[in-house]
């Protein structure tokens, strides 16, 4: 195994054991399911289950990539101006919103929970289409871009068989997609199966 390859073995391992010590000390806790809902809300659920289930796509993905994009901040912006809980760029929504119809859309309207969500959940089943609803690739692509993800996919140095990534050249995209994963694992053990709230 290259030594890239052990530290990024090494380094997902270390979010992971981050992850399971927040569920493990929240269990060893009176009312740890309450503690862990309120690290991991349900914030917005009537438009995330609504327009996850029009697109069908898991809304504790999308909760997870809300979580760890705008951490639930409606008026989040980033440096690259991404906006909105889940930082969508101004093209993406342009794109999104001419597909699904919204009339008379500006880029500020990224600002509006509905609007945000809609066109992420939206964003969020293309690339699936894309990448045949690996998770991973999918949320590799959601930050870094899907020509990106599909140029590494061709490269050996990133991957192997071309299938899936076994190194994310992207700093920044690397951390994101561990988070993501880390927040979308929470969320399930928390909520699947449970009535929506």
């Amino acid at each position: 195994m290259s030594p890239g390859r052990k530290n990024t073995n090494k380094r997902y391992k270390h979010i992971l054991y981050f992850f399971l010590a927040i569920l493990a000390i929240a269990l060893l806790i009176d009312n740890s399911t309450t503690v862990l809902r309120r690290i991991f809300p349900l914030k917005y659920g009537e438009y995330v289950f609504q327009y996850s289930e029009a697109n069908n796509i898991d809304p504790y993905l999308v909760f997870a990539i809300i979580k760890a994009e705008s951490g639930f901040n409606p008026n989040a912006k980033s440096a690259k101006n991404a906006k909105g809980l889940m930082q969508i760029m101004d093209e993406t929504a342009r794109w999104g919103a001419q597909n699904i119809k919204i009339e008379s859309f500006t880029p500020e309207d990224l600002y509006d929970p509905e609007i945000n969500i809609r066109i992420g959940c939206w964003f969020i089943r293309q690339l699936c289409n894309e990448f045949g609803d690996d998770t991973d690739l999918v949320i590799a692509a959601y930050n870094g871009g899907s020509g990106n993800v599909k140029e590494w996919l061709g490269n050996k140095a990133y991957s192997k068989h071309g299938t899936s990534l076994d190194v994310i050249p992207f700093k920044e995209t690397e951390r994101f997609v561990k988070k993501v994963k880390g927040y979308y694992y929470v969320y399930s053990k928390l909520y699947k199966g449970q009535e929506k709230e």
